[in-house]
């Protein structure tokens, strides 16, 4: 099993100073210091860092525009491998051209090592920029079609059912024979079953969960996958899930470092951040079972710590983080994503962690099993063209 990173550049208040002041210093920090523990990874062998889009989310995720992040570290890393984690694909988002142009550039600047995430996001972000919910798949679909066709094809014209698209040259062109590798993004165990059967990578973004629900989406994925209807010409056989990480020489260091206050504001930033945008419609016990902890913590009777003693997390020193990753590893995820920069960890802690689990929990895991490997797929179908 090989370790990532994942970035979304958390920068949660309060901010020490009055808008717009504190806000800009706390995301210019948050960027500059996003990088330095990257170029790190990428020394330690890290496989792959991964850089969300995402809009309008205050506190977490001050990162709308992963191909600039990328670009920057095509230039200050040398082997780490950038994922678009994910890059949005509705065309109200983003054009499918405007995809196929900055995902190629960014391949070229890297020397080939882009790997194309691709997603729909949620509602929240979908109506603020007028993205037809209820089309939201099929253009997602057909848009990987299209991006691929402008890839490939010197002169490329397509004329579907979203996109009507003129005959013409699209440039650059990729690195990557015949293109990047394509990953999905998946929060549930249907769109995990999607991923398998189109051929695309799961990037597994569901939410802090008892790991055995984590091995119920992998099956299915691995269902689907063992007989899988391409969509692109490259088969993504792999999965890559992610979780909170944090390793330090000891737990108590982990705990000076304020990890469980880290921790729970995660959580309840992305739970009251769901409950508000994307499930207004339920009731507050409908809303109370999907965040059991939300209500369990305001009567005192819920300890961020669970999630650790649960595996939804991996923190604590080398050993027991290496412990808790191959359970990981034992349910068939071949990328562990490190999620490290999240709350109100110090800089220099992040840098730890990101250090010892070079120097010490890699270098073990590398001796638990052998690589998957990324393999061409049949050429799909071709898609609607005149």
């Amino acid at each position: 099993m090989k370790l990532d990173l994942l970035y979304e550049i958390d920068v949660p208040k309060p901010w020490a100073k009055p808008h717009p002041y504190g806000q800009r210093e706390a995301e210019q920090r948050a960027y500059r210091e996003a990088i330095e523990q990257i170029k790190l990874g990428d020394k330690l062998g890290f496989h792959t860092t991964w850089h969300v889009e995402h809009h309008f989310r205050e506190g977490r995720s001050h990162s709308p525009a992963p191909e600039v992040i990328i670009g920057a570290l095509s230039q200050c890393t040398e082997q780490i491998r950038l994922g678009f984690g994910v890059a949005l694909m509705p065309h109200a988002f983003t054009p499918p051209m405007r995809v196929a142009e900055k995902v190629a550039t960014a391949d070229i600047l890297s020397g080939g090592r882009v790997e194309w995430g691709t997603g729909r996001s949620t509602p929240m972000e979908q109506t603020a920029f007028g993205v037809d919910r209820d089309a939201s798949r099929a253009q997602w679909e057909e848009a990987i079609q299209a991006v691929v066709g402008m890839w490939e094809d010197e002169y490329f014209e397509f004329h579907g059912k979203y996109l009507d698209f003129p005959r013409r040259m699209v440039t650059p062109k990729p690195v990557q024979d015949p293109h990047p590798p394509c990953w999905m993004a998946a929060t549930s165990e249907g769109s995990s079953a999607v991923a398998g059967e189109k051929g695309l990578g799961l990037l597994s973004f569901s939410i802090l969960q008892p790991i055995h629900k984590m091995a119920e989406h992998i099956r299915l994925y691995r269902a689907a996958a063992a007989a899988p209807k391409p969509i692109t010409r490259v088969t993504t056989n792999r999965v890559a899930a992610y979780t909170l990480v944090h390793c330090e020489e000891t737990m108590a260091k982990c705990e000076e470092s304020g990890i469980w206050d880290s921790v729970w504001w995660w959580y309840k930033n992305i739970a009251e951040f769901t409950a508000e945008w994307e499930l207004p419609h339920l009731s507050q016990e409908e809303r109370d079972k999907v965040f059991p902890y939300l209500m369990q913590q305001a009567d005192g009777n819920f300890d961020p710590k669970s999630f650790s003693d649960h595996d939804m997390i991996v923190v604590g020193d080398p050993e027991q983080c290496y412990t808790k990753m191959l359970k990981y590893a034992e349910l068939g995820v071949d990328q562990l994503i490190c999620y490290v920069q999240f709350g109100y960890l110090p800089h220099e802690s992040v840098m730890k962690t990101i250090e010892l689990l070079g120097k010490e929990v890699l270098p073990a895991l590398a001796k638990e099993g052998v690589d998957a490997t990324i393999k061409p797929a049949p050429a799909p179908a071709p898609a609607p063209a005149s």
